[in-house]
């Protein structure tokens, strides 16, 4: 069994002596480990670094070995996250999220948004949407995704500026008014990738939006509390653009 693809690196563990385990988000293959033969060298180890965008030769006996790679840089991506808070607390967060997903499950979207968000890395606040828009991803792929296309109550497709906490279903302000204390409010870039966000209150929102669903569906039912990256991320995002 062999595959060629990219990928960005998310994180290496020691494997041996001098071999290394490394894990990348694949863009055709989804989270993927391998072992990378002599991967704690000196030539290779700045190569192996998160963040990192690399070409990869995966190969094993069987589909379900662990494998080795042949891995070759494409972008040292690494070199600027050192002294970028954000970036390193987002490409970190983005792991931990990952993680959430099945390993080898092939989620492009998730590849291609975590591309951007390490392209556009030293600009923290669109580092901040992006994350925000990896977040609403991963709760699709996971089977919890958000209906914001139209009000849960009305049918209406204008004004929408909340969610019910019970359903995930975005409600119009008419609607909701009644119980406006109850519903969680939602930034219209949010459910319009047209849009941007109008400035931090905005993100803050959107994270507490999909951090309320990630608390409900997918941390508290696996025994997992919020990721620590994720508090660094939205502090270091804080002091950034502040």
């Amino acid at each position: 069994m062999e595959w060629r693809d990219e990928g960005i690196i998310l994180g290496t563990r020691r494997h041996g002596e001098t071999s290394a385990i490394v894990e990348v988000m694949t863009r055709a293959h989804g989270r993927h480990l391998g072992v990378v033969r002599g991967g704690r060298s000196k030539r290779m180890q700045p190569m192996l670094q998160v963040g990192n965008h690399v070409s990869l030769h995966w190969w094993a006996r069987l589909d379900e070995h662990l494998g080795s790679y042949q891995i070759e840089p494409l972008n040292f991506s690494a070199a600027r996250l050192i002294d970028l808070p954000v970036a390193l607390f987002g490409i970190q967060l983005a792991a931990a999220h990952l993680r959430l997903l099945p390993e080898r499950d092939p989620h492009e979207s998730l590849y291609e948004t975590l591309q951007l968000l390490l392209e556009h890395c030293d600009a923290p606040f669109s580092a901040g949407e992006l994350v925000l828009r990896f977040e609403l991803i991963l709760l699709e792929e996971l089977g919890f995704g958000l209906d914001l296309k139209s009000c849960a109550a009305t049918g209406a497709t204008e004004d929408l500026i909340y969610v019910s906490p019970k359903s995930g279903r975005a409600v119009s302000r008419s609607a909701g008014a009644p119980w406006a204390d109850r519903l969680l409010p939602m930034p219209q870039f949010v459910r319009n990738t047209r849009l941007r966000a109008e400035n931090l209150d905005d993100i803050y929102a959107a994270f507490r939006l999909t951090g309320f669903f990630f608390a409900r569906h997918v941390w508290e039912p696996r025994g997992l509390g919020q990721p620590e990256a994720r508090s660094g991320f939205i502090a270091a995002l804080s002091r950034a653009v502040s």
